[in-house]
Order: C-alpha cells, then structure tokens, then sequence
C-alpha cells in the first residue's frame, strides 16, 4: 500500500477523474480511436493516508479510473510500477475486483522511462490510439527525454512537478551543489547546468573591507520559477500546456506543481476549467 497524506493527494485524484470522464466523453464521438490510459506511477491501488487526526484508506488512480463505465471505459490500460510489492498488489486488486478488465489491463515491473519510450513508439506506428497519461513520479524519477519523445503524439500529459520536494531541495542555498545533483537537474529539466545555474541563481559584486567579493544568491521564489520553467519546457514539446495548480501540505509549503500538456485545444480548455475548479 503507498504511503501518502494530506488533502493535495486527494486533489490530483479528483482532477485526472474529471479530467478522464471529460475525455473519454469526447472520445466516445469517434469510434475510429483507441483510448489508452497509462500510468507510469500506478502505486499498489491504495492510497493510506494520515491527515493527523484520522487515518484513512483511500483509492488510487488506478483503481478511481478502471471503475469508470460511463460513457465509455478506456480500450485499453497501462499501469507501470517500479516496485514489485506494489506491482503485485495492483495485479492482484484488479482480478479480484476488475475480472472484465483481465484482456485488456496491464500491470508490468518497469522503469517508467523506459515504458514511456516503448509508448511513444509504438503510438508512431498505430495512429487510431490517443493516449491519456498520468505521471506522479516518485521523487525526480522522470527524464526529461521520455517527455520529449511524445512530441507530435496523441497524448494528454498529467504531470505532477516535484518542485518543491525535489528541485527546491537540490538547489542549495550557496549554489555549491552536487554532480549528482546537478545530474538529476540535468536529466530532469533537459538542460545544461550552466543554464540552470543561470536560471535559479543571480549573482552580484559587492565591495567589502578586503576588496571586491562576488556572491551568489539562490531565487527566493525558486519553487514557483521550477514551476514556470517546467511548463516553458513542455510548451516545447507540446503545443498547449494548462495553467498551474500548486499542490501544498498541511503548512501551506509547495510540494507539486500540476499541469497537464496536450496538443488539442479543447484538452487544453477543459483541463483548464477543471483546475480552476479545484484552486
């Protein structure tokens, strides 16, 4: 079972459901297509959360979007999870509970990275399937390259930006940060870390008492410009991409921001109403 907590996790939940039964209400008007919905984090099925005054079981995505019957259920789904217990758990949840599902769901143990690419092949060589995708990565797991390979592809993309547990974290206050954390940012972001560097810190001379000094100081809204940079890099890949939403704990710090790219208008204004909904 994933071990999660606060309202901001139910959040996102309830946009890629409203967001899903939106879509596949679209979809249902073209028969000629085949619905997808991947899931490159799919979890065990289970959400435990703890607000800290009550301990709670909740349904993951998963489970919230193999229930939708109306006005149509996806043709086929796609879940990949990285850690076999869970992978188990969600195998095992939809026989029991999905047993009309069997054919067409998939549960395999894989790098999410790896199954995005594999995706974005196999969708340039069947143009009737249109994909609707969910990604909550564990951490920073995502590569910018798998993002960057469903260029011109039939994809809805619901991304949930570790910006504030993640990127915030790894750019330090000084600016000396790690090869290994500049690698991360690096694959992460798609960018060289002297771009990065440039991004997220400013740098000034002052004179001191010894001569000149140069210091460097970080961004002080440097979640929200994570934010910011993160979907100027999917506009380029995508030809829409939907406001914001930051997602926060339960001391009003940032932990995600959530976005979705498309590249159909109409994905792009519902998204969008559904967001604004939920601000």
């Amino acid at each position: 079972m994933n071990q999660f907590g606060g309202n901001w996790t139910e959040k996102k939940i309830e946009i890629v459901v409203e967001y899903a039964k939106a879509y596949l209400t679209i979809m249902n008007k073209y028969p000629k297509f085949k619905c997808l919905y991947f899931d490159g984090f799919a979890g065990s099925g289970d959400i435990y959360k703890n607000d800290k005054t009550d301990i709670d079981t909740i349904k993951g995505s998963a489970i919230r979007i193999l229930e939708i019957e109306i006005p149509k259920s996806f043709d086929m789904y796609y879940f990949v999870e990285l850690n076999e217990a869970n992978k188990n758990e969600l195998e095992t949840t939809i026989r029991g509970k999905f047993p009309h599902r069997k054919m067409n769901s998939f549960v395999v143990q894989e790098d999410c990275n790896e199954k995005m690419k594999s995706m974005s092949s196999f969708l340039r060589k069947n143009e009737f399937y249109r994909v609707l995708a969910f990604i909550d990565p564990y951490g920073m797991a995502l590569n910018w390259t798998s993002v960057e390979n469903l260029k011109e592809l039939g994809v809805d993309l619901w991304i949930l930006v570790p910006t504030g547990i993640g990127m915030n974290r790894l750019l330090t206050k000084t600016g000396e940060i790690s090869d290994a954390w500049l690698y991360k940012l690096e694959t992460s972001l798609g960018m060289k870390r002297d771009a990065i560097r440039a991004y997220f810190y400013k740098t000034k001379t002052i004179q001191t008492l010894f001569g000149t000094e140069t210091l460097i100081e970080k961004e002080k809204d440097a979640i929200k410009k994570a934010g910011d940079l993160y979907k100027q890099r999917l506009n380029e890949v995508f030809k829409y991409v939907s406001n914001m939403l930051p997602l926060m704990n339960s001391t009003g710090s940032i932990m995600y921001h959530f976005m979705m790219a498309t590249n159909n208008s109409s994905a792009f204004k519902i998204a969008n109403e559904i967001i604004k909904k939920f601000s």
